[in-house]
């Protein structure tokens, strides 16, 4: 029997990994790596000078593999996370399939609140069409339903959203 789209949405085994992580401390000044991180339930990354000033957009994520593409649409060799500007970089996952879904990453549990649009900043830090590369590559946006702590090199994977109340993970 074939599966409904909606069923086929709710398939997601596969888990991903933190790739990478930054914090920007303030307008305009370059972003630091920790290796570690606390998230903050209504205030957003420790670090980070956005602070839940929305609380829909308190940390950004962007697939490893879409930076590779945006590369490759640019004829151009790797590009620094750092430079377009987003909190999490995740290998493994399609972090789209996390919409309408609740995931975890060490301690911490997030729930996709959108997709983080390119800004006008990328055309001038990748150079000539860096916007319309990253446009349908620009990440998501989430909001931190637990606070909680986790690094580089853990995984990222969907949860039960009941297991948010209960304390189970």
């Amino acid at each position: 029997m074939a599966l409904t789209l909606a069923e086929l949405m709710n398939v997601l085994p596969q888990r991903g990994v933190v790739d990478w992580m930054g914090v920007r401390p303030a307008r305009d000044e370059p972003m630091l790596t920790p290796q570690q991180i606390q998230a903050q339930m209504g205030k957003g990354l420790t670090g980070d000078r956005f602070k839940a000033k929305r609380t829909n957009r308190e940390v950004t994520f962007i697939q490893g593999e879409h930076i590779d593409a945006i590369a490759s649409m640019l004829g151009r060799g790797p590009i620094e996370p750092a430079t377009l500007r987003r909190n999490i970089v995740v290998r493994g996952l399609n972090l789209l399939a996390l919409k309408g879904k609740v995931f975890q990453i060490g301690d911490a549990c997030f729930e996709f609140t959108g997709l983080a649009h390119p800004c006008s900043k990328m055309e001038a830090a990748l150079g000539a069409g860096g916007y319309n590369a990253m446009r349908g590559h620009g990440g998501i946006t989430t909001c931190i339903l637990r606070s909680g702590t986790f690094s580089v090199g853990d995984e990222v994977f969907v949860i039960d959203r009941s297991s948010i109340q209960s304390g189970l993970t």
